[in-house]
């Protein structure tokens, strides 16, 4: 089912779910490179990257699971 999905996914779906990955991705390296050389700064400002980017990834979710609903219904 997974495959079909993605298959028949719109770009805007799959946009988000790219969007989301790329922040929560963004926000490791940040988190990462900030603690490993001590920049506290840069440390802290990984935080709301990695946190938007979860809320991205939640609205993946609802979007998909409404898609999937409608689909049911039909």
């Amino acid at each position: 089912m997974l495959e079909e999905f993605w298959a028949n996914a719109s770009t805007s779906y799959k946009a988000l779910v790219f969007s989301a990955m790329g922040l929560i991705a963004v926000g490791l390296i940040m988190s990462i490179v900030g603690n490993t050389s001590g920049n506290q700064g840069l440390a802290m400002a990984s935080l709301p990257v990695i946190g938007v980017g979860l809320v991205l990834h939640v609205v993946g979710l609802v979007v998909r699971g409404q898609r999937i609903r409608k689909g049911y219904k039909k």
